[in-house]
């Protein structure tokens, strides 16, 4: 096989793929509202969160809400962490993670676009007494999942709302 044939294969696979909606894992078709959005509030890793997401879907999390299409104002995050069953020497053996924050949608003339909207984001998980630093990173990765999942669910609202103006 020539040199130009297999590049005419590649790009011949590489269109079908686009052509089938195929698109990397955790990337979102965004409006054109949300290319540039503006964070007002939140803490760092939901700001990193955010920043990730909307990396991985053509978007950015710019730096003012100057020139930003959307604005989302963050209002009381909370994260918090309660046992749910003890062993038999009182240590927790499972704990529930819940994380919630509430924000507003503000469209670029500071338009609410929607109002104050809760989310809430729960884990459970198993806590082994005989693998204390594993479980550690456990519930790291678990938490970056809440706040991946509070992101996602936050983007797909935005979305819904700007899809419904536009008609």
């Amino acid at each position: 096989m020539s040199v130009v044939t297999k590049k005419a294969v590649i790009f011949i696979m590489a269109l079908l793929l686009g052509a089938c909606g195929y698109h990397l894992r955790g990337a979102l078709d965004l409006p054109v509202g949300m290319k540039n959005v503006y964070l007002d509030g939140g803490s760092t890793p939901l700001r990193e969160q955010f920043k990730r997401t909307l990396r991985s879907s053509a978007g950015k999390l710019t730096n003012s809400p100057e020139g930003a299409g959307m604005i989302i104002r963050i209002f009381g995050e909370d994260f918090n962490r309660r046992a749910l069953s003890l062993s038999s020497r009182g240590k927790a053996e499972e704990f529930e993670l819940f994380y919630r924050l509430e924000y507003e949608l503000l469209g670029s003339g500071k338009s609410v676009l929607m109002s104050r909207q809760p989310v809430e984001v729960r884990r459970d998980y198993f806590n082994d007494q005989q693998d204390i630093i594993a479980k550690e990173s456990e519930e790291a990765v678990i938490r970056n999942e809440m706040y991946q999942q509070a992101v996602r669910t936050i983007v797909d609202r935005a979305r819904v709302v700007l899809e419904a103006n536009a008609r």
